[in-house]
């Protein structure tokens, strides 16, 4: 009997030493709920997220210089369209394009941008009498190559090749714009054979058919390279 009273005691005095400490560590502000320490995480993640957003807003430092032979030449350099095939890829063969692009502005053959161009494909005959050929096409089309997303210009090629309308590509729709007349980057034109609006001068006709004749040339020699 003395013994249960003794462990009766040495029982109630444990728990009115522990209730002592629990009191005295809430007093002191040392103890912590669990939904205190919820919270604490809570608030830790949401300045972490809000720290990498803070990370993510900043404007990324994007290098526009092209380097060669570990020497920056300060020219910046877009990325080209996987598909630009046939590609003027050089100075000669460019300005050669850019030049009957401003004749043909001239001229009023030109069509300028993706829904033009689009329309005046679909609407050209695909076969038979009056159809464009390869060898005497009643267009050419000259598409920007620098042209982002992809996918504004990747079903104009095709709509060329299933209406034997010969195509070229360039590197730059800012040039492209500006021999079409117009102060606004291009991402395509279509240089018409014949006549698609208010007629020129007649001396602008005659520089225009030569430099038609040239061009036609230009595109079917390039694209013979490319299904070699």
């Amino acid at each position: 009997m003395a013994k249960e009273i003794e462990e009766k005691k040495l029982r109630k005095e444990k728990k009115d030493k522990k209730e002592k400490k629990e009191k005295r560590a809430e007093t002191d502000g040392v103890s912590k709920s669990k939904k205190d320490k919820k919270d604490k995480k809570i608030s830790v993640d949401v300045d972490m997220v809000d720290a990498l957003e803070a990370e993510l807003e900043k404007a990324p430092e994007v290098s526009l210089v092209k380097v060669v032979n570990g020497e920056g030449d300060h020219e910046p350099r877009g990325a080209l369209v996987p598909f630009a095939f046939p590609l003027a890829d050089n100075d000669k063969e460019v300005k050669k394009i850019l030049k009957t692009v401003k004749k043909s502005a001239k001229t009023k053959t030109l069509r300028r941008g993706v829904k033009e161009v689009v329309k005046a494909l679909r609407k050209s005959v695909a076969s038979g009498p009056g159809a464009s050929s390869l060898t005497d096409p009643t267009a050419i089309v000259v598409i920007a190559a620098d042209i982002s997303p992809m996918d504004v210009i990747a079903h104009i090629p095709v709509l060329c090749e299933d209406h034997n309308v010969p195509y070229i590509y360039i590197k730059s729709r800012a040039q492209l714009g500006e021999a079409s007349a117009t102060k606004r980057p291009t991402s395509v034109v279509m240089i018409g054979k014949e006549k698609s609006g208010k007629k020129g001068k007649e001396g602008d006709d005659e520089e225009f058919v030569e430099a038609y004749g040239e061009l036609v040339k230009l595109v079917g020699k390039a694209s013979k390279t490319v299904r070699k």
